[in-house]
């Protein structure tokens, strides 16, 4: 039988991403997001949960979501779910569910949607040199 391991959420950030560029100059983003589910119960009343999720993403996706991307924003992200397997520094077992982020696009509106951090400002235009005074100037006809 196949297998399909395929995860679309959408959410709010929950922190800023947090950003590191491995010895191979891979570069990853690790950020948190929060999906809100909103329900009437038996009884009537607005009931609501969080389900909180850490992402990560590599490359070129990565540096996009940490240039466009902080804490708060609302994000449509598509990626596969992985399970993860560590001990702590006690040498307890730990484990936890992770999405790896494979595309993403904003939920936010466009006046969210500006760059987190502002792109370096273009120097400004160098000042013409002088004119050069001459007398030759004066005998030219035009």
């Amino acid at each position: 039988m196949p297998n399909y391991n395929k995860l679309i959420l959408v959410g709010n950030l929950t922190r800023d991403p947090a950003v590191r560029v491995l010895p191979s100059q891979v570069t990853i983003a690790d950020f948190g997001i929060a999906v809100n589910r909103r329900w009437k119960g038996a009884d009537g009343q607005q009931c609501e949960s969080v389900m909180f999720l850490d992402c990560t993403a590599f490359g070129k996706r990565a540096e996009s979501i940490n240039q466009w991307l902080r804490k708060g924003v609302a994000v449509l992200l598509e990626g596969r779910l992985e399970f993860d397997q560590w001990q702590d520094k006690d040498g307890n077992a730990r484990s936890k569910h992770k999405m790896l982020v494979e595309s993403w696009a904003f939920m936010s509106p466009p006046d969210k949607a500006q760059p987190a951090k502002p792109a370096p400002a273009a120097p400004p235009p160098a000042a013409p040199p002088p004119p050069i005074a001459n007398d030759l100037d004066e005998d030219l006809p035009f």
